[in-house]
């Protein structure tokens, strides 16, 4: 197999279904100085754009105790790509990073603007 073809593949991918309030078990993963700049329901827990990373918890198994969080920081990211929906029956948008540790989607409901995302997102990458 091709080492950049392994490299290209999607590793993980998320759904955001729409804004939400913080939960205190989000809040208390945040280092001194992050602040939440926005924050999204998934699937069946929550993610946030911070100041310095994407945080993503990811409640796993039937009853959903056990919960794997993950840690995307602005300074790992090579690249993103922001797509809007472009038909009426398209109604999910999607957006790519490619980063040091592989490429990741995440997809975002029509409650979620793209391009209030691809701003915090630029904010925070290009600075």
């Amino acid at each position: 197999m091709d080492e950049n073809n392994v490299k290209d593949e999607i590793k993980l991918e998320w759904t955001f279904f729409s804004k939400a309030k913080p939960s205190e078990k989000l809040m208390s993963l945040l280092t001194g100085g992050e602040q939440i700049l926005q924050c999204y329901r998934t699937v069946r827990d929550q993610a946030a754009l911070t100041n310095k990373r994407i945080l993503i918890m990811d409640k796993q198994g039937i009853t959903g105790k056990k919960t794997e969080i993950f840690s995307i920081p602005y300074r790992s990211v090579d690249m993103w790509s922001t797509e809007n929906t472009g038909l009426l029956f398209d109604l999910s948008t999607e957006l790519e990073l490619w980063t040091k540790s592989g490429r990741f989607k995440i997809n975002l409901s029509p409650d979620c603007d793209i391009r209030e995302f691809d701003h915090i997102l630029s904010s925070a990458i290009l600075r």
